[in-house]
This record gives structure tokens, sequence and C-alpha cells, in this order.
């Protein structure tokens, strides 16, 4: 059996919909980093598909795939920082309680 393109756009976009809905409707601060590197896996697994559907000699996509993967973890790495510096203040990590930049 031969994966199609259509499945993996398929795949990519459930995973998408799934990070959006968790970026949505969670209030914890770590899911919602989560979700966020859910959403950067969608857009590689696009890459990655395109890349082997469109030129598979080529190597463009794979390279756009490893620079969100160093973003993505770079991004984590700042937001967890971010996260445990204003647990340590407010003890809790609530994203409705977050008010440290209101008048």
């Amino acid at each position: 059996m031969v994966l199609q393109l259509d499945y993996f756009l398929l795949l990519a976009a459930a995973l998408f919909c799934i990070g959006i809905y968790g970026l949505v409707t969670s209030r914890n601060a770590v899911r919602v980093l989560m979700s966020v590197e859910l959403m950067l896996n969608a857009v590689n697994l696009n890459f990655l598909a395109f890349a082997n559907y469109l030129d598979p000699a080529e190597i463009k996509g794979q390279v756009f795939a490893v620079f969100v993967i160093t973003v993505a973890a770079a991004e984590a790495a700042v937001g967890l920082a971010i996260v445990l510096a204003i647990y340590r203040n407010r003890d809790t990590i609530d994203m409705e309680r977050f008010n440290l930049l209101k008048w």
C-alpha cells in the first residue's frame, strides 16, 4: 500500500485542529505550550509530505522542518521558563490569572 499525499494532509489537518482546540479551550499554560507544539508538528508533517510529493530529490522541506523543530525547542524552553517564573510569584499557572501586565 502506497501512502498518498492526501493521507498526510488529513493527518496534519487533524493534528492542527486538535492543537487549535487545545489552545483555545485550555486555561493551563503548560497545555497551551503543548498545543502550540502540536500545531508546529502538523506544519512539519506538511513540509515533509509536500517535499516528498513535489520533489523527492531535493531536501528543502526537510531543512524547513529542522528549522521549525529548532524554533519549537527554543519556544518550549523560553515558555517553560516564563511559566516557572510566574508560578514562583503567583502560585498558579492558570492563564486567566496572569495579570502581570495590566494597569
